[in-house]
C-alpha cells in the first residue's frame, strides 16, 4: 500500500508496516486518537515516528512529531538507523523538543499552568503552519510535567481538545496493553485506538518483538499478534506461530 489509503468510507493512514496495514483495512483511520502502547524496548517511538515520517515522505501528510523527552539530536539518530532522513521529509514533517520550547517559555509558565502552556503552544502551530498528523511522545511524561489533579477528568477534557485539532494523533504510552485494558485505563477508553508493542518470550533464551492492534474504531481489524521485524529497509509484521 501507498501513503493515505481510502475505502469505501473511511480515509486512513498507512503505517507502513509490512502485513501490518492489511490487518488495519489499509491503514489508520484519519483524524482519529491512536495510543503507541509498549513497555521501554518495544519501539513505540520508532514505530510512532515511521509512520509520520513514510507518509510525510510522500506528502501524504503534514505533520509534527512532539517529543516530552528525547531530545531532537538523539531521535534524528535513531530515525537514521531505520533509514528515516528527515531532510527529505523536511517539507511536510517538523520534529520539536518541547523541552527546549519550556526553556523559552519560562515567565509565560509562571501564570499559566505547564497544560495551557503546551495547549496553547500546540493550537500556534497549527495556526501558523497547520497539520494534519500529530505525535505526542509520550503520554506518561505530558501526565507527570501536567501534575494532573483528578486524572480521569482531566484526561477526558485533554481528549477532547486533542480532537478539536481536527488531525489524526498518535499518542505513545508506557502502559502495557494488559494494563491498558485489563486495569480500565482511562485513556483505553478515550482513544480510538490502541497499537500494542510488546517483547514475547519464545524459549528461555530467544525473545521476538510482537505488534497487535487492540482496538481501531470504523475499522475490522485483526485481532492477532504478529511477529515485528525490521529487515532490508523496511518494518514488517509477520504472523506469529507459537511454539507447543
Amino acid at each position: 500500500m501507498e501513503g493515505a489509503a481510502e475505502d469505501t468510507a473511511v480515509k486512513r493512514i498507512a503505517t507502513y508496516i509490512e502485513g501490518f496495514d492489511a490487518a488495519l483495512e489499509g491503514g489508520i483511520p484519519s483524524g482519529m486518537i491512536v495510543l503507541v502502547a509498549g513497555s521501554p524496548g518495544t519501539m513505540k517511538s520508532t514505530v510512532a515516528c515511521n509512520i509520520l515520517y513514510r507518509n510525510a515522505a510522500r506528502g501524504s501528510i503534514s505533520g509534527v512529531y512532539l517529543t516530552l523527552e528525547q531530545n531532537r539530536v538523539s531521535l534524528e539518530r535513531q530515525m537514521a538507523r531505520f533509514g528515516m532522513k528527515l531532510e527529505t521529509a523536511k517539507e511536510h514533517m517538523r520534529i520539536i523538543d518541547f523541552g527546549l520550547v519550556r526553556k523559552n517559555l519560562k515567565q509565560l509558565t509562571a501564570r499559566k499552568s505547564w497544560l495551557e502552556v503546551f495547549k496553547m503552544y500546540v493550537n500556534n502551530l497549527k495556526e501558523s503552519r497547520p497539520f494534519d498528523f500529530l505525535v505526542i511522545d509520550s503520554l506518561d511524561v505530558l501526565e507527570t510535567a501536567a501534575h494532573l489533579q483528578n486524572r480521569r477528568d482531566e484526561l477526558f477534557y485533554f481528549f477532547e481538545w486533542l480532537r478539536g485539532l481536527n488531525s489524526t494523533v498518535l499518542l505513545t504510552s508506557e502502559s502495557s496493553a494488559d494494563k491498558l485494558v485489563s486495569h480500565g485505563q482511562d485513556e483505553a477508553y478515550l482513544a480510538d485506538g490502541i497499537i500494542s508493542l510488546a517483547i514475547q518470550d519464545i524459549s528461555d533464551v530467544e525473545v521476538q518483538r510482537r505488534i497487535r492492534c487492540i482496538k481501531m474504531r470504523t475499522t475490522n481489524h485483526s485481532m492477532d499478534s504478529f511477529t515485528f521485524l525490521y529487515e532490508n529497509g523496511k518494518f514488517m509484521a509477520i504472523k506469529a506461530i507459537s511454539k507447543p
